[in-house]
């Protein structure tokens, strides 16, 4: 059986990463406004990773016995000054979403629930990956500044991302 601490911070943690999708889904959709399939694309493979995350709470949730408690979430913002801004925001969210994740990490090592701390390993090694992607995204949108063919090459690059489900297990 979960730990009701526990439980209690994990459900929140479902809420934070459904919020990352919906604010992923948000700069997709900006992205697709602006002309910029690309970046559409990359944020939507965002959108997809983060509901996985939110799921794989879920799951492990459910398999401990606990109780899912899906809590309201917040709309996220919709509109962006650029693809810049956009990824700064991101990298800006993502650096929050560690700090869940450690803190998570500190609550699990407290509560003495070694499960959990083997749960959350996961997720400290998904939030180097996801820190690391925005900042190269940022400082090749810093390189590129106001070149719009350089914008373009970006869009392109950033178009052949594909998204890649789990396998059980990871």
């Amino acid at each position: 059986m979960i730990n009701k601490t526990i439980e209690k911070a994990l459900n929140e943690q479902i809420n934070n990463e459904i919020f990352s999708a919906y604010l992923y889904l948000s700069m997709s959709a900006h992205s697709t406004y602006l002309g910029l399939k690309g970046f559409a694309n990359w944020f939507m493979i965002q959108y997809q990773e983060e509901m996985e995350h939110a799921m794989k709470f879920y799951d492990y949730i459910n398999d401990r016995g606990g109780k899912v408690i899906l809590l309201t979430v917040k709309q996220p913002e919709g509109e962006f000054d650029s693809p810049l801004d956009m990824f700064q925001k991101t990298l800006a969210h993502e650096q929050f979403i560690t700090k869940c994740i450690n803190d998570l990490v500190d609550l699990a090592i407290e509560q003495k629930d070694h499960a959990t701390q083997i749960l959350l390993q996961w997720f400290v090694t998904e939030q180097i990956e996801e820190e690391g992607n925005d900042n190269e995204i940022i400082a090749k949108l810093q390189l590129i500044g106001e070149n719009g063919n350089g914008l373009l090459m970006l869009d392109k690059e950033l178009s052949t991302r594909i998204y890649t489900p789990p396998t059980k297990g990871e």
